[in-house]
């Protein structure tokens, strides 16, 4: 058995905009193993400037993955704790290996075509007019789950954009979810979580930047709209320290993103503490290609949630790669009758 690594840099469609600026390229890396026989491929989806991986010595540390790929798997993902998109590249790259089916990493009733995962339609950040029109066209798609992402335009705008929207439809016919990535400063956030609950929103994600939990605690007890922690997550690599935050803040929701937070093992032990204090949560992918996607989307079915996902759909970029993956009004589902395409280049050997 041996292991090798690729970088893969993924270009946008459109260039994207987020609270951390306009995205154009993504770059990722895929952990390929294989044997005379088997052939296992996971994404390394490192998040430049988000993943608490992102450091200089990142495809040193790949590398070396590589060449300890014999070792017991347990024993590698604890030695990888402080590179999570490393651990969810390497983890899903073994559950593909190990599978009779190299995509087929949970064998369900997802993967066999005959259901789907609801998801949430995304409003990515830009001009009124720009995001007005993404609205209007998720809408029409059928999604009855819409997330927009604040904090970029003037806070006005944003609001008119929801008052646009419930001026069509009620609370009943579309479920509003923001997302501020920690854009409101601790001082301003509760006026603004109230002016934002006359909108019968779902909820907010991250309404201030992480590491705050005290100000973060007070505005989950005070706040008149649900709130759901997401970046908050990322670098709590210590389980008491996890505890301890949840404990802390008491949110009403986490969010997780397994190449943020340590892979799918991770994401299920994140799960079980929540749950345990009452907290619920959804799974949401982070620009990752459709290899990860289809990871993320096939452990996410495993956990019977009914709430709307907050999947990607594969649609983002011009080179991802083929793959069964669609999205059918505001369901992803898999077509069986579509095959992968992991472009021949994937598997020849990384040389740097």
């Amino acid at each position: 058995m041996k292991a090798y690594f690729k970088p893969y840099t993924l270009d946008f469609k459109n260039p994207s905009g987020t609270s951390r600026g306009i995205l154009r390229q993504k770059k990722t890396y895929f952990i390929i193993i294989e044997d005379d026989e088997n052939f296992g491929i996971g994404e390394a989806a490192l998040f430049e400037g988000l993943s608490y991986d992102d450091k200089p010595d990142y495809e040193r540390q790949l590398q070396w993955v590589c060449e300890h790929i014999h070792l017991d798997k347990k024993q590698l993902l604890q030695e990888l704790k402080d590179y999570p998109s490393i651990q969810f590249g390497l983890e899903t790259a073994m559950l593909s290996f190990e599978s009779r089916n190299t995509y087929e990493l949970f064998p369900s009733e997802f993967t066999s075509g005959k259901d789907d995962i609801k998801i949430n339609g995304l409003i990515w950040m830009g001009e009124k007019s720009f995001m007005k029109a993404q609205i209007q066209d998720k809408i029409e798609q059928g999604f009855s789950c819409v997330k927009m992402k604040i904090g970029a335009i003037d806070f006005e705008e944003e609001l008119n954009l929801l008052k646009y929207i419930r001026k069509e439809f009620s609370a009943k016919d579309i479920e509003l979810r923001v997302d501020a990535n920690g854009a409101f400063s601790p001082k301003q956030a509760l006026d603004k979580l109230k002016r934002l609950s006359e909108y019968n929103l779902h909820s907010i994600e991250q309404p201030i930047q992480q590491g705050q939990w005290s100000d973060m605690a007070k505005l989950c007890k005070a706040s008149p709209l649900p709130i759901a922690l997401d970046e908050e997550l990322i670098g709590l690599i210590d389980v008491t320290k996890r505890n301890k935050m949840l404990l802390t803040i008491q949110p009403q929701y986490i969010i997780l993103k397994p190449a943020l937070v340590g892979g799918l093992i991770e994401s299920k032990k994140w799960i079980g503490m929540a749950n345990a204090l009452n907290i619920r949560s959804w799974i949401t992918s982070a620009l990752e290609s459709n290899i990860g996607l289809n990871a993320i989307a096939q452990f996410t079915y495993t956990l019977n949630s009914k709430m709307p996902q907050g999947l990607g759909t594969g649609s983002l970029f011009n080179n991802n790669i083929e793959s069964p993956l669609e999205v059918i009004g505001e369901n992803l589902s898999y077509n069986i009758e579509k095959n992968w395409n992991t472009i021949d280049k994937l598997t020849s050997k990384h040389n740097s």
